[in-house]
C-alpha cells in the first residue's frame, strides 16, 4: 500500500514525549522570558525580587490568563525600598494584590520554599508532542541540511465524507481535526472524486475511535462514524523547528535555544555542543521564520569598549544593516558595529513613561537612541552621549529619521567627561533658576550594566554652591548586573560605596531581566542626595583664592583643543569665560614674573596645570 492511500481496520499507538521546557506559570516579579525554544525571545518588565521564590502550579487555564493580564503589576507593587534574604521569608503581598484585582486567586497553588533566588522558568512537561511527528531517524547527525531526507509516512485517523458536507464536518469536529503546519486537513479520495478524507488528530482520536458526542454529531450529518486509517506523507515543511533539531542532534543533548529577532536578522547564542550543527541550525531558523534573511551566531562575549561583539553568519545574506521598530519608533543600525538588544524594549518604555513634557534627560550611554528619541518625542530636552563613534553616527541618523534632530543634543565622548562637562554645565545653569513650584525633573540614565555603577563617584561634589530644592535634585537610573544571591542588596551596596553615602529608604530597584542562570540585570533609581551632589564653598574661601587657584587646561583626546579650566585647591575645576581667562592670564603672568625676578619668592603649591606640572611663562 503506497503513501497517501487509506487503509481500514486496526489502530495506532501514540507515545508522548517531552515537547520541551515550558513556563506554565510564572510568579509576578520573576522573569517572563521564555528562552528555551527556537523562537524570538521577548522581555517583560519585572518587579524587584521578593525574599522568597514561589513555585506555583495552576491547573486552571483561566488562572494563567488572569495572571497574564496582571503582568503590569510591577507598577502596582512598586515601593521605595525592599529587602531580600536568602532563607526563611515570605511574600504574601503579591497574592493579596492578585486577590484585590482579580476577585479571587484561581487554581491550587503550592508554596515551595527555596534558599536562593532564581528567575529561570520552571520546566513543566508538555505531552502534546509524539514520536508520530518525528522526522525520519536517518537524519540523526546531519550537519548539512538535506530537506529530502526528512520525508516519512505516518498513519493518521480519517473520516470518509461527501465533499458537499466537508465544511459542516470540519465545523462540528474542529477540536479533533488534524492541525499541523503545511498539512491539508481535507484530501481527495483517489478512487472517488466525490469523496473527501477529513484527517483527524491521533492525539484527539485515540485508537481510531470517536467519542459518543462526536458520533452523534456525525449521525445528524448522515456521516458514517467509522474511522479509517490514512497513510500521510510528511516532508521537511511539515515539521517544526524543535522537531527537526531534536531529530538531528545527538540523543540526550539539549536542542532548544532562543534567538533574538533584529529586523531581518536572527541572532543566536549557540552552545558548544551545537556548534558542529550551526550552519544547519541557521538554515532551519531561516526556513521556519518568514522575513529572516540572515542568521548570525555570537562568537564572543560583549567585552569590548564599544559593547559590540564578533559574530559569524550561519545562513543567508551577509547584510547586517537593518531596520527595527520598538514602541512605535523606527531605528536603523549596523548590527555588527553597535549594541542593540530587543529584549530591553519593555525597559526602554518603562523609563520613558516616567518622563513628562519639559523634563530634561541626560543619556550617558545612549547607543543609537532607544531612550533619547522617545524622550524627545515626548517634548523633553535631551542630551545623549555615546563613546562608540558608530553609535554616535547612528544616533544622529535616527534622530533625523524620527525628526527630532533639533531636540536632541548628541555627544561622542567618554561617560565621565560627559557628566563632568555638558551635564554639570547644564545642571549648574538650570538648578539655581529652578523655582519651588516648577515641575521640571532631571533624569540621568546610565545603561551600561557592566560598568555603570563605577561611574557614580562622578556625582560626588559635582556642583558647587547652595543646593537646589529637594524636588529639583536629579534622578539617576543606573543599570547593573549581579550574580549575588541577593542582587538588589548587592547593586545598592555597590552604588553606596561609589557615592559615599547610604541610600537606605531613598532608592528603588527594578529587576529588568534574567541574563543567564544566577545573573540578573537590575535598574537602581534614586535622587542624588544634596550632600553628595553639592560642595558648599567655605566662608573664607574668597580670601585665599589668590594663592590657592591655578589656570589650567581641560584634558581632552589628542588633536582636539583644550578648554581653559580654573583648578581650585579642593580639586574642583570650573569652566571659565573668555573675559575671566584674560584676567587670570594677566594675574599668572605677573606672579610668574615676580617669582623669576625674586629668588625668595616661589609659586604657590597649587599653581599647577592639568598635567600636574608647575606653570612656567
Amino acid at each position: 500500500m503506497g503513501p497517501g492511500t487509506p487503509c481500514h481496520g486496526g489502530g495506532c499507538s501514540v507515545s508522548a514525549r517531552l515537547h520541551g521546557p515550558r513556563n506554565l506559570f510564572q510568579p509576578i516579579g520573576f522573569s517572563g522570558n521564555h528562552t528555551n525554544r527556537f523562537h524570538p525571545r521577548k522581555s517583560s518588565g519585572m518587579l524587584r525580587p521578593p525574599d522568597e521564590e514561589f513555585s506555583c502550579a495552576a491547573g486552571v487555564s483561566v488562572g494563567r490568563r488572569t495572571l497574564w493580564r496582571l503582568g503590569y503589576c510591577a507598577k502596582l507593587l512598586k515601593t521605595n525600598h525592599f529587602r531580600t534574604a536568602a532563607s526563611n521569608t515570605s511574600f504574601p503581598a503579591v497574592w493579596t494584590l492578585l486577590a484585590q484585582h482579580s476577585g479571587s486567586i484561581p487554581g491550587l497553588f503550592v508554596v515551595v520554599k527555596k534558599n536562593t533566588l532564581s528567575t529561570m522558568p520552571e520546566t513543566v512537561e508538555d505531552k502534546s508532542n509524539s514520536e508520530l511527528y518525528l522526522p525520519h531517524p536517518g537524519v540523526r547527525g546531519m550537519t548539512l541540511l538535506n530537506r529530502e531526507a526528512f520525508r516519512r509516512t505516518v498513519v493518521v485517523p480519517a473520516l470518509k465524507v461527501k465533499k458537499e458536507i466537508v465544511h459542516s464536518v470540519l465545523k462540528s469536529l474542529k477540536q479533533s481535526v488534524l492541525q499541523r503546519p503545511g498539512l491539508k486537513r481535507v484530501v481527495e479520495d483517489p478512487e472517488d472524486e466525490d469523496i473527501r478524507f477529513v484527517l483527524l488528530d491521533p492525539h484527539k482520536v485515540p485508537e481510531f475511535s470517536l467519542g459518543e458526542s462526536e458520533q452523534q454529531v456525525l449521525k445528524q450529518l448522515n456521516v458514517h462514524p467509522e474511522v479509517s486509517k490514512y497513510h500521510l506523507e510528511l516532508s521537511y515543511e511539515n515539521f517544526k523547528t524543535e522537531e527537526i533539531l531534536r531529530a538531528v542532534l545527538p540523543e540526550g543533548q539539549e536542542v532548544t535555544s532562543g534567538f533574538s529577532r533584529v529586523g531581518h536578522i536572527a541572532h543566536l547564542n549557540l552552545r558548544d555542543h551545537q556548534l558542529p550543527y550551526r550552519h544547519l541550525i541557521g538554515q532551519v531558523i531561516m526556513d521556519k521564520n518568514p522575513g529572516v534573511t540572515c542568521v548570525v551566531n555570537k562568537t564572543n562575549i560583549i567585552d569590548s569598549t564599544y559593547r559590540n561583539f564578533e559574530m559569524e553568519v550561519l545562513a543567508g545574506e551577509n547584510n547586517l544593516v537593518t531596520k527595527v521598530k520598538e514602541n512605535n519608533i523606527a531605528y536603523e543600525l549596523d548590527f555588527s558595529k553597535v549594541y542593540w538588544n530587543p529584549r530591553l524594549s519593555t525597559e526602554h518604555g518603562r523609563i520613558v513613561e516616567l518622563l513628562r513634557a519639559g523634563d530634561v534627560l541626560f543619556d550617558v550611554f545612549a547607543g543609537i537612541g532607544p531612550f533619547a528619541i522617545p524622550a524627545a518625542k515626548r517634548r523633553c530636552r535631551v542630551f545623549a552621549n555615546d563613546l562608540n563613534p558608530e553609535s554616535y553616527t547612528w544616533l544622529l541618523h535616527n534622530c533625523r529619521l524620527n525628526k527630532v534632530d533639533t531636540k536632541v543634543k548628541a555627544f561622542n565622548m567618554d561617560g565621565r567627561d560627559f557628566l563632568r562637562g555638558p551635564v554639570r554645565e547644564e545642571l549648574s545653569r538650570e538648578l539655581p533658576l529652578l523655582r519651588e513650584e516648577q515641575k521640571t525633573a532631571f533624569h540621568i540614565v546610565m545603561n551600561l550594566p557592566a560598568l555603570a555603577v563605577e561611574f557614580l563617584d562622578v556625582f560626588r561634589h559635582l556642583l558647587v554652591g547652595e543646593p537646589c530644592s529637594p524636588a529639583g535634585l536629579p534622578t539617576v537610573h543606573c543599570y547593573g548586573f549581579s550574580k549575588h544571591s541577593n542582587p538588589a542588596r548587592d547593586i545598592q551596596e555597590r552604588a553606596e560605596a561609589a557615592l559615599g553615602t547610604s541610600l537606605a529608604g531613598r532608592c528603588s530597584t527594578f529587576l529588568v531581566r534574567n541574563v543567564a542562570p544566577n545573573k540578573e540585570m537590575l535598574c537602581l533609581s534614586f535622587q542624588i542626595p544634596a550632600d553628595v551632589l553639592y560642595k558648599r564653598p567655605c566662608p573664607d574661601e574668597g580670601k585665599e583664592q589668590t594663592s590657592h587657584v591655578a589656570l589650567g587646561f581641560q584634558a581632552v583626546p589628542p588633536g582636539q583643543p583644550r578648554g581653559p579650566l580654573l583648578v581650585c585647591d579642593s580639586g574642583v575645576d570650573v569652566a571659565l569665560s573668555a573675559a575671566r581667562v584674560q584676567q587670570l592670564q594677566g594675574f599668572l603672568a605677573l606672579l610668574t614674573a615676580a617669582c623669576s625676578s625674586d629668588p625668595s619668592m616661589s609659586l604657590p603649591r597649587n599653581m599647577v596645570d592639568w598635567t600636574g606640572s608647575p606653570h612656567r611663562p
